[in-house]
């Protein structure tokens, strides 16, 4: 009886919560077209002369102090106080307060300055100066508004905390928390960065496709569509390592590009189903030069952005600016989970160990690709300080070159730093004979039910029979990247806009 009562009220106060909100739409509409009415719509105004940033402001001070300055931004406080009242103002970049009064502006400006409703957008022409509370601010002399705020914000004091509402409505959260707005400024930097440093190392940037007749280069499963133009079925690509290896075929030697890369995959914390991907391949080098890149930029980045290569995340200290430590796969599996596979040499002794050790695996799995999931099971999470783990199996690694002393290896590594892999590199396979078998064995996947096999790219081929150099390329999920260097916990919170499932009507 007591939980039907609750419920009951729970109702009640609902239904009055919407009629208080139902309210504050419809005053807000009717100041709106009172404004319309007046002839003063503020949806008709186009441009604004914005001198200034509320930073900029408070940093210049010395020398904006009594100067006039135009700032624009949406009004997050107000405090009525007769004759006088405050306001903050919040920008791009930050907020400031702003100081109206009647006798500076004008009685009806001022009246209408009252009329304005916190989320309003307004322009503010006035004079620095300091409080007697010590605050720096602007001492109105116009004041302009230039759009009108239908639906009121949240309210301030708890701010938006539902990250549900925080995903799919990333505006009102960019509006109500800072520290979002700072991830996201930061996120532009790094990308910035990254651009800086590789155009330092001679990188030229290019643009692929991603419509594409072949998903290659990766182990995912590719989103499909219909091309009407062609009349063809194309995929959104998975990778972008196929085309840019032909451009250094094409002898254009160092490449890299950022884009957008898509995979018909699970989302969780750390993956969703588009995500920024960048690739970058060097002619002439191999993955030992690939990891000497990824360190310097790994470390330049740690400086630039966070002031340190010596970063916290999530708690932990993560150190990039000792050297990086460097293993190889089959040293990971022995050193964490016990089981030295240079003693394992055929796929039935490392179905038998597995067996032993609880590992699951597949009938088609050979002994690479239990190596692998021994090191998923046992060494992934344990990776917490920057890790190279070198030297991978064949199976696993279909477009690397093999090492010339253990062909039952090859010339790749990825970097893991807190238990996540960061990036991904080869010495990049170029015998297009060798090619051609690794693409049959993935087409045999293919047709036995894998849906994340690649599958021959005969055009491909065709590029590597001209002639490709010793390569060394990589991939880094850009997205990760932004994690770490903001310190943010789950990919959606460096993603403006991350994949949610629609809500019914």
């Amino acid at each position: 009886m007591a939980e039907q009562n609750q419920n009951t009220q729970n109702r009640k106060n609902n239904q009055g919560q919407q009629q208080d909100m139902n309210q504050l739409l419809k005053v807000r509409r009717e100041k709106l077209a009172d404004l319309q009415a007046q002839g003063r719509d503020p949806f008709v105004i186009t441009t604004y002369d914005q001198t200034h940033h509320a930073p900029e402001i408070k940093e210049h001070f010395e020398e904006l102090e009594g100067k006039e300055v135009s700032i624009a931004g949406r009004m997050m406080s107000k405090r009525v106080m007769g004759k006088a009242s405050f306001a903050n103002v919040q920008d791009r970049f930050g907020n400031i307060q702003i100081y109206v009064a009647r006798d500076s502006i004008g009685e009806e400006p001022y009246k209408a300055f009252k009329k304005m409703d916190i989320g309003d957008i307004v322009g503010v022409k006035g004079t620095v100066f300091r409080t007697k509370m010590g605050e720096i601010s602007v001492h109105v002399t116009g004041l302009t508004l230039l759009s009108k705020n239908l639906i009121p914000l949240p309210e301030k004091f708890h701010g938006l905390q539902d990250t549900d509402i925080r995903y799919r409505q990333r505006y009102l959260d960019l509006v109500m928390n800072a520290e979002v707005r700072d991830t996201f400024m930061k996120r532009s930097r790094i990308i910035s960065e990254i651009r800086r440093f590789l155009d330092g190392r001679g990188f030229m940037e290019v643009e692929t496709p991603m419509l594409v007749p072949n998903a290659g280069g990766a182990a995912a499963r590719p989103f499909e569509t219909h091309y009407n133009a062609l009349d063809e079925d194309v995929k959104l690509r998975i990778s972008l390592e196929l085309y840019l290896k032909r451009l250094i075929i094409g002898g254009l030697e160092r490449v890299y590009e950022i884009g957008r890369v898509f995979r018909n995959e699970g989302v969780d914390t750390r993956h969703n189903p588009e995500f920024t991907l960048m690739e970058l391949y060097q002619a002439y080098t191999d993955y030992n030069g690939m990891m000497e890149l990824t360190e310097s930029m790994f470390r330049h980045l740690a400086n630039t952005i966070c002031g340190s290569a010596r970063i916290t995340y999530q708690g932990c200290e993560i150190d990039m600016e000792s050297p990086f430590r460097r293993m190889t796969m089959i040293d990971a599996v022995k050193e964490y989970a016990g089981v030295d596979f240079t003693a394992i040499r055929t796929d039935e002794e490392a179905k038998a160990v597995a067996d032993e050790k609880g590992v699951e695996y597949e009938d088609h799995h050979r002994r690479g690709d239990i190596i692998n999931l021994f090191f998923d099971e046992f060494c992934e999470e344990k990776m917490i300080q920057p890790t190279f783990v070198m030297d991978h199996p064949v199976e696993i690694s279909p477009l690397t070159k093999r090492k010339p002393d253990d062909p039952s290896l090859v010339e790749r590594f990825e970097l893991y730093i807190y238990g996540r892999e960061m990036c991904n590199a080869y010495s990049e396979l170029n015998d297009p004979i060798d090619q051609r078998e690794r693409f049959k064995a993935q087409d045999a996947l293919a047709e036995a039910g894998d849906e994340e096999a690649n599958h021959t790219d005969e055009d491909f081929l065709h590029a590597m029979e001209i002639g490709m150099p010793p390569t060394g390329g990589i991939g880094y999920g850009i997205d990760r990247l932004v994690m770490l260097l903001t310190d943010s916990a789950a990919i959606r919170d460096v993603l403006l806009f991350p994949t949610m499932k629609s809500l019914k009507e």
